[in-house]
């Protein structure tokens, strides 16, 4: 029976793994490397290559709602995109809560860890760790992994023939980055378009001489300010969204995505992406279409090669006189201290059971949380992954035989290995993953049944965001204040807005009202379906 769990890292993950085993009357200790609590998120000044920081100026791009602890709503008063230090504030203010921090040995460094001799029948792991040079062994009944995926910078140079032999000029990866003065009066080719090489390509714009922004993926530019100034998550990540992309064929979806994005401006002006591709990514930058119109940033295809000072690009173009290369491409993953019978399988985390047990294992004792990539919040879908692994390890939740669970496994994993850019398209819906996994640990919440007992929350769970407070209405863990938080999050939103109140007499709460009315039938439908073949391991593209 597990009674005793290691975590390892306090960062997002870490920090909800220890207080879901807390809620479990699981006894965890939690080791990480570092001072403080926060992962990534806590900002440093510092170029320590022992761990990634964001950048100063970073602004998460999943709103307060759509990423909050299930049990922990942020405080209203906060914005609904964050800067990294009210992130940290939050974080604090969760451990605060909760009494986690007592469970955390700071400046503690993991180095090994690995299958006791009885495994097969203890389930137990044997942890080494080090603490200011003093290495101590201890036995856990079962490890929760919370390393995340940015760990080590992918820095594909290879690729790029000249960049080591030929280029003057400086390069680095993203991971060095901090501000921007080092880049004041320089021009600077961005190599990436992912959300970091897009933010960095706009904030060094305005000190650089000129940037360049080098990408070989097609792109859809996403804005967070969406219909009539909502957070763009809260408005597009719904249920019912969900349902029509489950109910209409792929093609026709597609074509309205693809409208959708090109309403705000045309994506194949701007030569990021074009109706017809096939394969593209998405990435959230209010500014870069500004950036890309007043000519500040100039976007670029791929790099063919590079001279002593130059760059030049697969169109059979080249920029003159870069003096900086920066590479936004990613991170890998590796789990060092992992035995190496446990740790080389892990390529990737479709290599694991539902993205968290590695499905060789003859115990289920081992779960790596947060290697995740969602269309939504990496922090709900950690937090998710917590509540079902500690349920398991409980007793309560049940996982099928290492033979099922390394069949679904081989079904899901792509045929080759990717890179971090290309891992980007791998992206998992975060409504089909959240409801997998809370099926798995039973707290899905059910719109049918709500229907017929509260439909005013049924409604508003439908229609509305499908923020993390709707897995708390149900099942171990249900939270009280589950239902209230559904029901005001709208107000939590605009409330940091009310700075200055302006008279406005059209009541929007009698059109909300009308549409609930006119929407129930299909509602009732959808509720229907979704019981009937909303099934544990159900997805809509599943097929």
């Amino acid at each position: 029976m597990v009674r005793h769990v290691a975590v390892i890292g306090a960062g997002v993950g870490g920090l909800v793994s220890v207080k879901c085993c807390l809620d479990e009357g699981l006894e965890p200790i939690c080791f990480e490397s570092s001072e403080d609590i926060g992962g990534i998120w806590r900002y440093t000044d510092s170029k320590d290559h022992s761990r990634v920081s964001v950048y100063h100026s970073i602004i998460t791009n999943t709103s307060k709602e759509m990423s909050c602890f299930s049990d922990f709503p942020y405080p209203e008063h906060f914005p609904s995109y964050l800067p990294h230090s009210l992130v940290l504030e939050y974080f604090r203010m969760y451990a605060r809560h909760f009494d986690l921090l007592r469970h955390i040995r700071f400046q503690t460094t993991v180095l090994s860890v690995r299958k006791r001799p009885d495994f097969t029948t203890s389930g137990q792991w044997e942890v080494v760790t080090e603490t200011d040079g003093v290495r101590e062994s201890h036995v856990f009944d079962a490890v929760m992994v919370c390393t995340g995926h940015y760990q080590e910078p992918y820095l594909p140079l290879a690729s790029f023939p000249g960049i080591e032999s030929h280029f003057k000029g400086q390069h680095l990866h993203s991971r060095e980055y901090r501000d921007v003065q080092a880049f004041r009066g320089k021009r600077v080719l961005v190599v990436g378009i992912g959300n970091t090489g897009g933010d960095l390509s706009v904030e060094l714009s305005h000190v650089a001489a000129k940037v360049f922004l080098s990408t070989r993926s097609n792109t859809w530019v996403m804005s967070r300010v969406s219909d009539h100034g909502f957070p763009c998550d809260m408005v597009g990540t719904t249920r019912f969204n969900h349902f029509l992309d489950w109910l209409l064929p792929a093609a026709l979806t597609r074509r309205i995505r693809f409208r959708r994005f090109n309403s705000w401006f045309n994506h194949t002006n701007y030569g990021l992406a074009s109706s017809k591709s096939s394969k593209f990514k998405m990435i959230i930058n209010e500014e870069l279409p500004f950036c890309l119109l007043s000519g500040t940033v100039v976007l670029k295809p791929n790099v063919k090669e590079f001279t002593e000072n130059s760059a030049v690009f697969e169109d059979g173009t080249t920029e003159e006189n870069i003096d900086v290369v920066l590479f936004a491409t990613g991170y890998n993953f590796s789990f060092p201290f992992l035995e190496e019978s446990v740790g080389s399988v892990i390529d990737d985390n479709r290599s694991l059971y539902k993205c968290v047990f590695p499905p060789q294992l003859e115990k289920p004792t081992l779960a790596i949380i947060g290697l995740i990539q969602l269309t939504g919040s990496i922090m709900v879908g950690s937090e998710m992954q917590a509540r079902w692994v500690t349920g398991v390890f409980a007793g309560w939740n049940k996982l099928p035989p290492p033979s099922r669970m390394m069949a679904d496994v081989l079904k899901r994993k792509p045929p080759v290995k990717r890179n971090p850019s290309e891992r980007e398209n791998l992206k998992m819906s975060f409504i089909s993953y959240m409801d997998e996994i809370a099926a798995c640990a039973g707290i899905k919440p059910s719109v049918f049944r709500l229907l017929l007992t509260d439909p005013q929350l049924a409604l508003a769970i439908f229609f509305g965001p499908c923020s993390p407070y709707q897995f708390r209405l149900v099942g171990r863990g249900k939270w009280s204040g589950a239902r209230a938080a559904i029901l005001t999050q709208w107000q939590r939103t605009l409330k940091p807005l009310r700075t200055r109140v302006v008279d406005d007499n059209s009541d929007s709460s009698s059109g909300w009202c009308w549409m609930c009315l006119l929407a129930l039938p299909a509602a009732l439908t959808a509720g229907f379906l979704f019981s009937k073949y909303g099934q544990p391991g159900w997805s809509p593209w599943a097929g």
